[in-house]
């Protein structure tokens, strides 16, 4: 039994998980959970494994989560199959289930519907469930085997994982987002530099950080190859969470006196639009230093930046505008909801008039499943989170990842573009 000591938000969340009074990394606990996600890709593997085991029973039918994202609008048979199983599983057993036309990418629906808030402990069937420590939980993402177990049993095995501190300083300046903050991280700690721990962020430019901001920051968690990452709750957090859900929910903040493995000052204020090169979210520039590169894709959205605050700082710089006519302008909201608000907000009708196409939401171009595969030797900039070798289709392709604002200034030109070139300062907006 762990001794009592100062906890990190992490641990707390863990200890309560587990029934314990205290954890200390390096214990291998059973915790339970309070929602389990899976998409049609995790979510069909998992329920197989449910099959072979003769397992015919979810542990809690309301905090089970199958969202289709990832080859829908289905590409062929196969994963037509694949959806319908998960479909026919939700039915069955009563799950929350969100359909096509009604959903979009996991990572945005899940904040967006309230179905996760702070204290919680999330595990889901996507490494980019880290996500949802933006508001303040624990989400962890997990294999099929483990999906299968916890929808079965409602309970996770894991090992504590320490925790980083990162302390944010400073404000934002013109065209930079959360998006730009976590590159900067990334690209000075390295993909491996969290392995299996914890990125807790807090300090005093928290407050100015929105919460989608956050939501992009905790997303790329997992590109640092960390577990998790969560943020300290404040007004923001709880404000986000109480227009979403009427349940009650207790935030965490670290104790003072927790114990971190590493501890990172942050100072937001110097950082400019930043850039992923090829191949590695880790190999990162300012934008001027690959300013010029020409592209032949640029792509749009994700569970990333595909929120309705990331499509307004696109809109800007696009409305009224042509895109480069040699280049493709792919454009993918993260879910319905934002789709349907930026359609009122007439973002969809202007994008579509400055040559950008609209797909629906889905994960489909960002993991190389469908609607906007890279072909051989095509160059994407892309707001996406991955850009290893072959992640949007051909091995030979090249993706460089961005802030939505780089990406709208690349759409203009047809090749990387600071936003502060083609735009007015005085019309400098955020990007997430």
């Amino acid at each position: 039994m762990a001794q009592q000591h100062p906890m990190t938000i992490a641990e707390q969340i863990i200890a309560r998980h587990a029934g314990r009074a205290a954890v200390t990394p390096g214990e291998i606990l059973e915790v339970e959970v309070d929602l389990v996600t899976a998409s049609d890709l995790s979510g069909i593997m998992a329920i197989r494994e449910l099959e072979k085991a003769g397992i015919d029973e979810v542990f809690d039918p309301q905090k089970v989560c199958l969202i289709p994202d990832h080859l829908v609008p289905n590409r062929d048979i196969l994963s037509a199959n694949n959806a319908r199983g998960v479909k026919l599983f939700a039915e069955h057993h009563g799950t929350r289930y969100y359909e096509m036309g009604r959903g979009g990418i996991q990572h945005v629906l899940v904040p967006d519907e309230g179905l996760c808030a702070p204290g919680e402990l999330i595990a889901g069937g996507d490494s980019h469930t880290c996500t949802y420590g933006a508001l303040n939980c624990f989400a962890v993402g997990i294999g099929h085997t483990d999906v299968a177990a916890v929808m079965a049993t409602g309970e996770l095995w894991l090992r504590v994982p320490e925790s980083i501190r990162v302390t944010l300083e400073g404000t934002l300046g013109p065209w930079v987002s959360g998006k730009d903050v976590v590159l900067s991280l990334i690209g000075r700690i390295g993909i491996s530099g969290a392995n299996y721990q914890v990125l807790e962020y807090g300090g005093p430019g928290l407050k100015n950080l929105t919460v989608v901001d956050r939501l992009t920051i905790s997303n790329m968690a997992a590109e640092s190859g960390a577990k998790t990452a969560i943020f300290a709750a404040d007004a923001a957090t709880e404000a986000f969470v109480r227009a979403r859900t009427a349940r009650p929910f207790t935030t965490v903040v670290p104790e003072p006196g927790a114990r971190y493995a590493r501890e990172i000052a942050l100072d937001m204020t110097p950082i400019r639009p930043q850039v992923a090169k090829p191949f590695m979210p880790s190999n990162v520039v300012d934008v001027r230093e690959v300013a010029g590169t020409p592209v032949d894709q640029v792509t749009i959205g994700s569970c990333t930046n595909g929120r309705i605050e990331d499509l307004r700082v696109v809109h800007q710089i696009l409305r009224g505008r042509q895109t480069d006519p040699r280049i493709k302008v792919i454009v993918f909201p993260g879910s319905q909801r934002v789709y349907l608000e930026a359609a009122r907000e007439g973002i969809i009708t202007d994008l579509i008039a400055a040559g950008c196409m609209m797909n629906p939401p889905t994960c489909g171009p960002c993991f190389g499943g469908n609607n906007g595969i890279l072909g051989d030797g095509e160059v994407s900039l892309s707001t996406t989170n991955r850009n290893f070798v072959g992640r949007m289709g051909a091995k030979s392709a090249q993706v460089y990842l961005a802030n939505p604002a780089v990406a709208a200034a690349t759409a203009l030109t047809g090749v990387i573009t600071d936003p502060a070139d083609v735009a007015a300062p005085a019309s400098a907006g955020r990007a997430s």
